[in-house]
């Protein structure tokens, strides 16, 4: 089979506080991220974003027990990024999404001038993109809030905590306007719902019911809606050439079976866990279906008197978003399996990872098919990837033909849905090397064409091998041949 769009963009996507490392270095402050230890699992299917104990997470500022923040460390792109971008054009790659650290550029969080240091590093990873006709797509905030933030302002609850954001998001305007092609102001925006430390930089142990976590969450959100829109409308005028999109992480769930009870408590959940997200970014418009749903669990969203007219001006220019599985849902649940933010029902005619994320590349021409038909944006696959245990064998390099075919049926599926006129224009895998899990906090969760020699305590080498993923996605790069 060969694909048959010429100018589809092809490439990895990877974020900074998963790869660069150096959490202390040219003036970088700490980001809540980095303040997660590692522990090693007990049960890889379990979901491992939440964080449950605030003391023992504010004890690793100054680490006196000398536990290890895999973080802290990434796979070193700080210091090996022209190899590693090297490397990424090597394999073929014409578009690379990257993540640039807030806590990097302002690391006091309300810091009159931007720090040097850090703008002169992503200058310089940007100049290198460019000097190898790779284009950018650069998201603002990867789940990396700094704490400086969550300290003085309480995170996202607070709307200072937007002014914070356009005054940052300016700045990279301003810095790296002629040098990217694509914005991205938040990684997986609907993160917020899920876990409320990584979403919006408010620790969940701080609620004293559901209810005051549910409007805490949803008030954040609205505040990152608020500023993701006031980012756009700022981006249009300072970088007029420069796309702006939502990155959004796709829950795609079917009816367990043709019950009308469970079909209807399908629809339900996409409105509230997938479908609302996407339309108030691309329609600018809170859906009738979550007020109800705000209205019966008494959510009351503070809101300033211009907040919906700049939701419906500023909507993106296209839908990005994460697929990395499926999951069925019913009334009474059946058995449960993991996946990205969330568990699901299990479906027995998927094969699932070691993390128990079920592989489903039909899932995705459903997705987009889905997508197209409701928005009529352009669509961006920005993450879509396997995650798996692998070691270096006897030859340097990994055999990973489960990667290769697991790319490959997704590949399949995307054309597909552009012979059903889907307006798909990139894709950007993750990841294209070993990152530190931002979930697990693992190394050994390898999700990269490209091995990183560390374990999940940084012991190693951090030198980088191809493995066969490597070759193959090379090759079809070449050939397009599927």
């Amino acid at each position: 089979m060969k694909f048959i769009k010429d100018d589809f963009l092809w490439g990895g996507a990877t974020s900074a506080s998963q790869i660069e490392g150096a959490y202390n270095i040219d003036g970088k402050s700490l980001t809540l991220l980095e303040m997660k230890e590692f522990k090693p699992l007990k049960d890889r299917t379990n979901n491992h974003f939440k964080i449950t104990d605030k003391k023992e997470f504010l004890k690793s500022i100054e680490n006196k027990d000398g536990l290890h923040y895999p973080k802290r460390f990434g796979i070193d792109f700080y210091n090996r990024y022209k190899e590693d971008i090297t490397l990424f054009k090597e394999a073929g790659m014409n578009v690379y999404r990257m993540s640039v650290a807030w806590a990097r550029i302002f690391p006091n969080g309300d810091d009159q001038k931007p720090n040097k240091k850090g703008l002169n590093f992503y200058k310089n990873v940007l100049n290198e993109c460019k000097e190898k006709n790779i284009k950018v797509m650069v998201t603002m905030s990867h789940f990396d809030i700094p704490y400086s933030i969550v300290e003085k302002y309480g995170g996202w609850l607070n709307r200072k905590t937007i002014d914070l954001f356009l005054k940052y998001a300016e700045t990279l305007f301003i810095e790296f306007g002629e040098m990217v092609d694509y914005w991205l102001p938040f990684n997986e925006i609907n993160m917020a719902t899920w876990s409320t430390e990584t979403g919006i930089g408010v620790f969940e142990s701080t609620f004293k019911t559901k209810n005051e976590r549910e409007n805490a969450s949803y008030q954040g959100l609205h505040n990152q809606f608020i500023a993701q829109a006031k980012v756009i409308e700022l981006g249009k005028k300072l970088c007029p050439l420069a796309k702006f999109g939502c990155m959004v992480a796709n829950i795609t769930t079917y009816s367990l079976n043709c019950n009308p009870i469970n079909e209807i408590e399908n629809l339900t959940r996409q409105q509230k866990t997938r479908w609302f997200f996407y339309d108030v970014v691309a329609r600018g418009k809170y859906p009738t279906y979550i007020k109800r749903y705000f209205e019966e669990e008494n959510i009351n969203i503070k809101m300033e008197k211009d907040d919906l007219e700049i939701l419906e001006k500023n909507v993106v220019d296209f839908i990005s978003f994460s697929y990395y599985m499926s999951a069925t849902v019913a009334v009474e649940e059946g058995e449960q399996t993991a996946g990205n933010l969330i568990f699901g029902g299990k479906n027995p005619y998927l094969k699932a990872s070691e993390w128990g994320w079920q592989i489903d590349p039909i899932g995705l021409r459903i997705t987009l098919n889905e997508l197209w038909d409701r928005y009529q944006k352009p669509l961006f696959i920005a993450e879509n990837g396997i995650g798996v245990l692998e070691t270096l064998n006897e030859n340097n390099t990994v055999d990973d033909d489960y990667r290769i075919e697991y790319l490959s049926e997704h590949f399949k599926q995307i054309n597909e849905a552009i012979k059903d006129g889907v307006d798909v224009f990139g894709y950007t895998m993750w990841t294209p090397i070993d990152v530190v899990s931002a979930s697990t906090n693992e190394m050994s969760k390898r999700y990269g064409m490209i091995y990183v020699d560390y374990d999940d305590y940084h012991n190693g080498t951090g030198n980088r091998f191809k493995k066969k993923s490597f070759d193959w996605f090379q090759n079809f790069m070449k050939t397009k041949e599927l």
